[in-house]
């Protein structure tokens, strides 16, 4: 009988890393998370705009549909249960004129079929009563979502994941596994390379997944997806925040469109907006620096719906790169979650293109490659 180090390895020590690592560990499997990085979440993570997403924008029974209102769920019993912080302040998507109107129309009928609660479509009037600021012609009302400390949410996936004996690795790279008997050999970099013996592998390396899954001896290649990258810059307000609640316009391409969200601490910023990368982009060629040129562009956008915004009042603040499976203008594409049945190798799960609602997602994407491990 062979011997196995640990039940499952989870690549990534992201949101959806952890989430899937500390579901594991919930069930009784041994699990081990490596990490290349120095810090858990320190990529997509903690360059994120820490919104609860409510579930509207999504195919309805797409899996970003179905594990966004599933997760967001989750997420608020969990960080009831583990004293995360967070509000549920809510948010005002907002049209400036009649076509806009028409897609929020949609955007409402469509949030309605994914079983978003209490949505609701609003009044130039009844959206100047709740943010006297905002000029918009007609909103729509989402009341379940909100803002939390993603951090924090790290911190107690990971305190899940030891509680039950499982263990985060930090500065330790991927570099190759390989079919051994009924699990995988993993070998793995850094100061102290390694070889690892598990029965179930998860790639959950995020920006890296598939140059990693190009690197598991008996992977298709036919089951290696392209990939492109769009980087989202954020700018802060400076001075007094003039919203109560989170207000985005209706979406664009590749995008939410340049929106303002809120955080803990009552302080506003903007963003994303969307720069597609050059495609074959590395993901350590990523300069996540914001151009301060960028704040013209972001003013006009702002000022659609916020006119009074004054001049001088946006300072460049931070960036984050979202991998996409579609380049631009090619629409929607959904999560990737392959598992046995789709490449045929067995315990093997590769998750491609988790990009936003990622985060929000994580604990339904948790539960799902559990139940596919499993069963």
């Amino acid at each position: 009988m062979d011997s196995f180090d640990f039940d499952t390895v989870v690549v990534g020590a992201g949101a959806v890393g952890l989430a899937i690592a500390a579901t594991l560990a919930e069930r009784g499997q041994s699990v081990l998370v490596i990490e290349a990085g120095a810090r858990p979440g320190e990529v997509t993570t903690a360059r994120n705009s820490e919104v609860v997403h409510a579930g509207l924008y999504y195919p309805t029974d797409s899996l970003k549909h179905r594990f966004c209102v599933e997760g967001r769920r989750l997420l608020y019993a969990f960080m009831d249960r583990t004293g995360v912080d967070y509000r549920k302040c809510g948010k005002l998507v907002v049209a400036t004129d009649a076509a806009e109107e028409a897609r929020l129309a949609e955007i409402h009928a469509l949030g309605r079929a994914n079983g978003v609660e209490g949505l609701r479509l609003l009044s130039r009037a009844e959206c100047a009563a709740r943010e006297p600021d905002v000029a918009a012609t007609a909103a729509l009302w989402s009341p379940e979502t909100g803002i939390f400390d993603a951090h924090g949410y790290l911190l107690r996936l990971i305190a899940v994941l030891e509680d039950r004996g499982g263990m985060v690795v930090l500065r330790t790279p991927f570099v190759s596994a390989e079919l051994s008997g009924d699990g995988f050999r993993i070998a793995t970099g850094g100061a102290d390379p390694a070889t690892l013996r598990a029965r179930r592998l998860v790639n959950a390396a995020g920006f890296w997944a598939p140059a990693l899954a190009a690197a598991i001896e008996g992977l298709p290649a036919r089951s290696v997806p392209r990939q492109w990258l769009a980087k989202g810059s954020y700018f802060r307000l400076t001075g007094r925040a003039p919203f109560s609640h989170l207000i985005y316009p209706v979406p664009v391409d590749g995008g939410l469109g340049v929106h303002a969200t809120l955080d803990l601490g009552g302080a506003v910023r903007f963003g994303p907006d969307v720069d597609w990368l050059p495609e074959g982009t590395m993901p350590d060629e990523i300069d996540y620096c914001v151009d301060p040129a960028r704040a013209r562009a972001f003013e006009e956008a702002i000022r659609r719906y916020w006119p009074g915004l004054p001049d001088g009042r946006l300072e460049p603040d931070y960036s984050g790169v979202r991998t996409k499976l579609k380049g631009p203008g090619a629409g929607f594409f959904d999560f990737d979650i392959q598992t046995e049945a789709r490449h045929g190798v067995p315990g093997l799960v590769n998750l491609f293109g988790i990009e936003s609602p990622g985060l929000t997602s994580s604990l339904a994407i948790g539960a799902a490659v559990a139940d596919a491990l499993t069963a």
